[in-house]
């Protein structure tokens, strides 16, 4: 009998491993995930620069959930983002040439990744510039934003000037 139970163990551990080590491959990120929240990026940064938010906005989660967290506070909901970038940028002079830099995408799990960069608005008579983490989640149409924390860099001296 102690033979039996032996090998019953024995055979239940080598399931239990292999069961688990599958589990570990399926959970495994898509190599192309980054890749693709990297293209949303450089979607925005190309309809920013030609002054086109609406287009801009397609890279968020388009829900009331959404949520975009800055130094004036926190703006809830798709359209509210929407409305916020509107007000705050009305024009090309306003919104200027955008650029990211820095960046680094982390792929949490096959459908949750975050990504932290830099960014600057290159303008007439200011570079504002600052930092921020936008939260991705991956749903049937693609990678979207799901929140974004940004926040400015204090304005230098040198503004401007450059």
């Amino acid at each position: 009998m102690p033979r039996r139970m032996q090998l019953a163990f024995i055979l239940c551990m080598v399931i239990l491993v292999f069961s688990g080590f599958g589990s570990r491959l399926s959970a495994m990120p898509d190599a192309s995930n980054e890749p693709q929240i990297r293209s949303v990026l450089d979607m925005q940064t190309a309809a920013w620069n030609r002054g086109d938010i609406d287009t801009f906005m397609t890279g968020y989660w388009k829900s009331d959930e959404t949520e975009f967290v800055g130094a004036s506070g926190i703006t809830r909901g798709w359209q509210a983002v929407l409305d916020r970038y509107r007000r705050n940028y009305p024009d090309g002079k306003a919104m200027g040439r955008l650029t990211f830099s820095n960046l680094e995408v982390h792929i949490v799990c096959p459908d949750s990744a975050f990504v932290i960069g830099e960014f600057q608005l290159d303008r007439e008579k200011d570079r504002p510039a600052g930092i921020f983490t936008l939260n991705f989640r991956k749903f049937v149409d693609g990678w979207r934003i799901v929140a974004d924390h940004t926040t400015g860099f204090p304005a230098s001296s040198s503004a401007g000037s450059h």
